[in-house]
């Protein structure tokens, strides 16, 4: 009898951040999230997985749910190893929300979103992140999607 093949494991990994790491929040709003036990990317994702839950987080934190949508976002896209917390803001502000959606983007047409926003915000093409890093977020976002680590 032969032995039973291993389980591969994937070889990219879902990552997890301290809050302090997210970009985009005060000092004041990352104490507010520590103060209700949101101290990593991770847990910030779980808290809002559903309009609801971030709602009810909105709530709790007294501060608008555009904030709470925008962080949960970040947080999300960040889990991608090559994206990290360096890239979640640019590519939430080049229209791009979750991992799922980046999982579907062709990406010439992403490579084309980042660059008019890089243009558009400092006006130098040569700071856009080349096509192939491009190309590995959206490779990362769908090993981490097909392999089910990002829900």
């Amino acid at each position: 009898m032969s032995p039973q093949p291993k389980a591969q494991k994937s070889p990219v990994k879902s990552c997890n951040w301290s809050i302090e790491q997210l970009p985009g929040l005060s000092l004041e709003e990352k104490s507010q999230l520590k103060s209700y036990g949101i101290t990593t990317t991770k847990a910030l994702v779980q808290q809002g997985k559903t309009p609801a839950s971030r709602l009810a987080l909105a709530n709790k934190l007294q501060i608008h749910l555009q904030h709470i949508n925008k962080w949960v976002a970040l947080a999300d896209l960040a889990r991608i190893e090559s994206v990290g917390t360096q890239y979640c803001g640019l590519l939430l502000h080049a229209g791009v929300i979750s991992v799922e959606q980046l999982a579907t983007i062709p990406t010439h047409k992403l490579h084309q979103q980042v660059l008019r926003l890089v243009v558009a915000t400092m006006q130098n093409k040569d700071l856009c992140p080349k096509v192939e890093q491009v190309q590995q977020w959206s490779q990362q976002a769908k090993i981490l999607v097909g392999a089910g680590l990002i829900k």
